[in-house]
């Protein structure tokens, strides 16, 4: 038995400044040492991504690469689980250091915060 398929479309990414400034105006928000996420509900019919990952607080590029490539993977095998909402993640300092497990356990206790938050809107 084969997995369902998990793609991770240019139609599921927030591309545009007035997005992400949907999304900061009026989220619920999720937040630790490694990653603030701010999610709301988009009246679509998916949920949608967004990446903030800055050199200040990361570093460079192969850091922020890597925190980003992390990111996106999580949202993909946690995708089904979601409302049709926006989602963006902030990185956070803690994340510039924190091994690869600690990084996917902070995800997955902000997609639950994300699902409980926003299954009721």
């Amino acid at each position: 038995m084969q997995a369902p398929a998990r793609p991770f479309t240019p139609a599921q990414r927030l591309h545009n400044k007035s997005d992400f400034d949907r999304v900061y105006k009026d989220a619920r928000r999720s937040a630790d040492a490694m990653f603030a996420v701010f999610a709301r509900p988009n009246g679509g019919s998916t949920a949608r991504l967004g990446l903030s990952v800055a050199a200040r607080i990361i570093g460079g590029a192969v850091r922020r690469n890597r925190i980003k490539r992390l990111v996106r993977e999580s949202f993909r095998l946690h995708q089904h689980d979601f409302p049709a909402v926006d989602i963006v993640v902030n990185a956070r300092s803690g994340a510039r250091d924190a091994d690869n497990p600690a990084i996917a356990r902070s995800l997955e206790k902000h997609w639950r915060a994300v699902v409980r938050a926003c299954a009721s809107s």
